[in-house]
């Protein structure tokens, strides 16, 4: 059993949709774990691949933790979603990881997901392994490769491993670093002697490595500007020092089909990345609002973040969790922020993929399942009760595309809001709302994609029958002129009767206000506030198309009543009247919801997605360069007009842009447009 954080390595798998994560994770398992056998992306039997989705797609939707040991350390792979519409399992899960290894197709060489994943990881600080998959397809080129990945991804990628083969065919590779070569012989790789024409440049590399290591220190730079070879342990140091702070970033070469490259790949995950004990204090606030530093020490009170939380309809919730601090114990009672309470561990779990297998501790640095915790969360810390701590949350993106469900079987309703509840659980980035006004349950996603994945999985998983339709604008009317009606309700036919009539002033105003101007006592004051409710019932439908009304203000001017037959029922349905006789006059207008679009594209787009928000009819008030260098367009939009924004935006950047969302304001909508508008909701809200 590991009991010491230096021999474990946590490490995120990225790379885009199809570049070959899954099979590389499960060559990694195979290897370490000595299987005669792995499973295979086709055959649906991997480790990490294993939800029911995954398997019909052929791809992962979902962050997998893959656990095992090898060469005494503890390895925890978190096998990330290629496709950005998850980019949410992404965001949460570098959280805490500070290691990486990247996944680049040879034949399609660095794609626009690769490229933000590794911004991702820059901008983090996590230093990364590239590990360059399907080499050994037909037509490969190392070498515009290597210049496609140091043009896009930075100078700093270095070829730790040189691809060897014959007439185009891939064969191995020559470790740089070691140089030494592994051949493939159709089995697996053995050692063998490096081919003499490729032997000049696989020492040119060599020599480039060491000159990046004699960087490092000066009394290095000073033997190699002397000729004198560097001993192995002082490249290994050099190296690794390199790649902890970012100025090298390792190329490997292979294929996760055929184990090639693999052992060479584990042994650099452990010579090259991060211990968790390399990791800066992380700094947390405690219990007495003071900020403190947190070492990834097992001698130091326990505290855990959780990072991502899974439910079972048969097995119930499961928290992944990665503990920074101490030792976590089953049977340990603990604090979770910000439920503010104390609750008891009473399972950890080695993850697996879908296995779980149950120990009796987690120490720092770990990453491990905890269950039977109903109420944990994403986001949420897990501390010793004698030392309670918080771990600041990490931004994660909220729903941009918004559909309409719509159940078959009206008996399923109330089993859809307890799944959906579950789906939110383990994806914050959802959105879940019921509109009364449309009678639309909607939901939220990152994409179009996103809610295909949702809407399958509730069918698979709950056996709910349900289909979408699209979100219906919530329009809202008001007026745009002054105008003064009179409101009659007078019934007297014998018995009790109703007699209450006003005289009111209608004008636009911020907001909703209702006012009294009445002289004399035309309008007894008791009766004021039916008026104020009938004034206020009336604008729940507008008589255009039937929307609400809003901005607007009632004054009460004059009016009679009856000492017997008047009545507040009398004197609000009087102002209901008095509203719809003026509401003519006042030059109803339709106003549109407007939404404030934050978009973030490559500066190469930036004319067409300004071209395109002008084309629905957008402002455009700001746009400037951001942290990561790209362009942020801030623009004013009519959310009639962007309803199928994420898919366009996506085509007009090449799936490089994205964007964040934000009601803002009701605007009028343009004349040319109104009638429109009024024909395509009227029947709507009859």
């Amino acid at each position: 059993m590991i009991n010491n954080p230096e021999q474990i390595r946590n490490v995120v798998v990225l790379g885009h949709q199809s570049s070959g994560k899954t099979s590389l994770v499960e060559a990694m398992h195979q290897i370490a774990n000595n299987l005669a056998e792995k499973g295979s992306i086709e055959k649906k039997n991997t480790v990490s691949d294993y939800l029911a989705e995954e398997t019909k797609r052929l791809s992962s939707v979902s962050t997998s933790v893959v656990s095992f040991e090898y060469l005494n350390h503890q390895i925890n792979l978190l096998d990330i979603p290629g496709n950005d519409d998850f980019i949410t399992e992404a965001i949460s899960s570098i959280k805490m990881i500070k290691g990486a290894i990247l996944v680049i197709d040879a034949n399609s060489s660095v794609q626009v997901g690769t490229i933000r994943h590794y911004q991702m990881l820059k901008k983090r600080n996590i230093p990364t392994i590239i590990y360059v998959n399907k080499m050994d397809k037909a037509n490969t080129d190392f070498e515009l490769i290597l210049e496609d990945i140091r043009q896009k991804l930075g100078k700093e990628a270095v070829p730790f491993a040189y691809p060897l083969g014959h007439e185009n065919k891939f064969d191995g590779f020559v470790n740089i670093v070691e140089l030494k070569a592994r051949i493939f012989n159709g089995k697996e790789c053995i050692d063998a002697e490096i081919y003499e024409d490729k032997k000049l440049k696989v020492f040119e590399l060599h020599n480039t490595i060491c000159e990046a290591v004699a960087t490092t220190d000066e009394e290095l730079l000073e033997k190699f500007f002397s000729d004198e070879p560097l001993t192995h342990e002082e490249i290994l140091r050099g190296l690794r020092i390199g790649v902890l702070n970012g100025e090298l970033t390792p190329v490997l070469v292979g294929s996760a089909l055929k184990n090639i490259g693999i052992h060479t790949l584990l042994g650099m995950v452990i010579d090259y990345l991060p211990k968790p004990t390399d990791l800066k204090p992380f700094i947390v606030s405690n219990d007495k609002d003071d900020v403190e530093e947190v070492l990834t020490d097992v001698n130091t009170p326990f505290s855990a973040y959780c990072f991502k939380v899974t439910y079972d309809q048969f097995s119930g919730f499961l928290g992944y969790i990665k503990v920074n601090s101490g030792l976590l114990k089953a049977g340990d009672d603990v604090y979770i922020t910000p439920l503010n309470k104390k609750v008891k561990i009473t399972t950890l779990y080695r993850i697996n993929g879908k296995n779980r297998t149950p120990i009796e501790q987690a120490i720092a640095g770990d990453i491990i399942g905890v269950g039977r915790i109903d109420d944990l969360r994403n986001g949420m810390t897990l501390s010793d009760v004698k030392h309670i701590v918080t771990y600041p949350q990490i931004k994660l993106p909220t729903a941009i595309y918004y559909q309409a469900l719509v159940v078959k079987n009206k008996d399923d309703e109330n089993k859809l809001i307890k799944a959906l509840e579950y789906l939110k659980i383990e994806d914050p980035s959802l959105d879940i709302k019921r509109n009364v006004e449309t009678h639309q349950l909607l939901l939220g996603a990152l994409s179009n994609t996103h809610i295909e994945y949702l809407l399958s999985r509730i069918k698979a998983t709950y056996k709910i029958d349900l289909s979408l339709e699209e979100v219906k604008v919530v329009y809202r009317e008001s007026i745009s002129k002054e105008a003064t009606a009179n409101g009659r309700y007078v019934k007297q036919s014998g018995g009790s009767g109703f007699y209450g009539i006003v005289d009111m002033r209608f004008e636009p105003y911020e907001g909703q206000a209702f006012d009294e101007q009445v002289v004399g006592g035309a309008v007894p004051k008791q009766y004021f506030p039916a008026v104020e409710k009938g004034f206020y019932e009336a604008l729940e439908q507008g008589l255009l198309a039937g929307f609400p009304v809003i901005n607007v203000k009632a004054t009460l001017l004059d009016g009679k009543y009856h000492d017997v037959d008047s009545n507040e029922l009398a004197f609000k349905m009087a102002a209901i009247l008095a509203f719809k006789n003026a509401y003519p006059k006042c030059g109803p207008i339709i106003l549109e919801p407007i939404i404030r679009m934050k978009v973030s594209v490559s500066s190469e787009f930036v004319g067409n997605v300004l071209s395109d928000l002008t084309s629905r009819r957008g402002r455009v008030l700001t746009f400037n360069e951001d942290e990561g260098g790209r362009q942020e367009i801030v623009a004013l939009v009519p959310e009639a007009e962007i309803l199928d924004y994420v898919s366009s935006l996506r085509s007009l950047t090449q799936g490089s842009g994205f964007f964040t969302r934000t009601f803002e304001c009701y605007e009028q909508v343009p004349e040319y447009l109104k009638e429109k508008v009024i024909a395509q909701n009227s029947l709507l809200n009859k």
